[in-house]
């Protein structure tokens, strides 16, 4: 693994990467490019992939093949990945996953800033400061002494969002973080989540929200099998999709 030293437009590149658990493959010889400030939507069936191609990018699943690219970072699959060099790659990419993964003895405030203590090296005072910051952006400032489990679902997962921005990460990964939740309460979620995407946050963001896709998304890539069925413009895709699996899957979550 190396960095680049000059400056690449290119944020996230995944490079036929493959991955299986035993004979079964999950991930089928995938590439993908995220520019930086893009945002990327990935839809798709049940048990397409979606998610562990997700965690791919940061490693968090190791690929049985391929090449992996994180902002300058490369990690080719098949040899050994250093702790350091696992530290150097996820140290750019937050995620939020489907569940909150809160720590539930902790306040709110101790559990955006311990990480940022802990990985950054920031003093308490620092990471604090920090972490009100994000509360006041995601509207959560009054949570700041209260635990997880005195906060709504929706509340719960602004504050995940929060402490992944405390790490000041250039890629945003969300793995279908409002499918845990009611619908009103995730359009709260959505709204921080287009914030980001305004603000020009590079994202990549798996999600069964057509809307949010459809609305918000600079390109759509539809999974099924483990495998890219076809990718573009949000308008492209929805409006005249080239293959009759993309066709029919669509068909299926706009009509429920």
């Amino acid at each position: 693994m190396h960095e680049d030293t000059e400056q690449d437009r290119i944020a996230i590149s995944l490079e036929s990467v493959v991955k299986k658990y035993g004979d079964h493959t999950v991930i089928n010889d995938v590439s993908l490019s995220v520019r930086e400030g893009e945002v990327i939507a990935i839809i798709g069936p049940s048990g397409a992939g979606k998610s562990t191609l997700l965690r791919c990018i940061n490693l968090l699943e190791v690929p049985d093949r391929g090449r992996i690219t994180v902002e300058g970072n490369h990690v080719d699959a098949g040899t050994q990945i250093s702790h350091k060099d696992l530290v150097r790659l996820r140290r750019n990419v937050g995620m939020v996953f489907q569940s909150f993964n809160l720590f539930p003895h902790m306040t709110v405030l101790r559990n955006i800033s311990l990480p940022q203590e802990r990985v950054l090296g920031r003093s308490r005072q620092e990471a604090d400061a920090r972490s009100m910051k994000l509360l006041e952006r995601v509207g959560l400032a009054d949570k700041a002494q209260q635990y997880p489990s005195r906060c709504s679902g929706g509340q719960q997962q602004r504050i995940a969002i929060a402490r992944a921005l405390a790490l000041d990460p250039r890629v945003m990964l969300f793995d279908e973080p409002t499918s845990a939740l009611d619908p009103e309460v995730g359009l709260e979620v959505l709204a921080v989540m287009r914030e980001l995407a305004a603000e020009g946050m590079t994202m990549v963001v798996v999600t069964h929200e057509m809307q949010f896709a459809r609305d918000v998304s600079d390109r759509v890539v539809v999974m099924a099998e483990g495998a890219i069925l076809e990718e573009g413009d949000p308008a492209d895709v929805f409006t005249a999709p080239a293959m009759d699996r993309t066709r029919k899957f669509l068909r299926a979550v706009l009509e429920r």
